[in-house]
């Protein structure tokens, strides 16, 4: 009989990648026993909250510039796209792990019907993208006297 050192992080790993492979993603592959150094595909995260006059969405968007960004509103759709460029290879460094993710991204959320995009703010700082999003006036209801005949 033989004995096996248990590691519970490689069964964490492998419940990762059977997540991964259901849903879809790439995620680190493995070359004989060691992790390849493989970029997956990314999506930044968001966070998204209402008060009574509008919507914020924030996005993070670390080290990526502003000018990297675009956010376009099209008949009720928010579009926040760009990309997180790869440093170049630097002769002499050598990578031993690469985790964090690179190259180009699209979010897309469908936006209430009152919504004012015409008055919709960004602002970028420290890699948080912040969308404001007002809400429109919305009608007051209007009370109709039924008479009764």
């Amino acid at each position: 009989m033989n004995l096996v050192r248990w590691d519970p992080f490689r069964e964490l790993e492998e419940v990762s990648e059977q997540l991964n492979r259901v849903l879809g993603r790439r995620g680190l592959q493995r070359e004989s026993g060691k992790e390849a150094l493989t970029i997956a595909d990314w999506v930044p995260t968001v966070d998204i909250s209402e008060t009574e006059d509008e919507y914020l969405i924030k996005a993070e968007l670390p080290e990526i510039k502003k000018e990297d960004v675009k956010v376009t509103l099209d008949e009720g759709v928010l579009t926040i796209q760009g990309e997180r460029k790869q440093d170049k290879e630097e002769k002499g460094k050598k990578y031993h792990r690469v985790e964090r993710s690179y190259g180009r991204f699209v979010r897309r959320f469908a936006l209430p019907d009152y919504v004012d995009d015409g008055k919709t703010t960004a602002e970028f700082s420290d890699g948080v993208l912040s969308l404001h999003l007002p809400k429109a006036a919305k009608a007051k209801p209007k009370a109709i006297e039924v008479k009764v005949i």
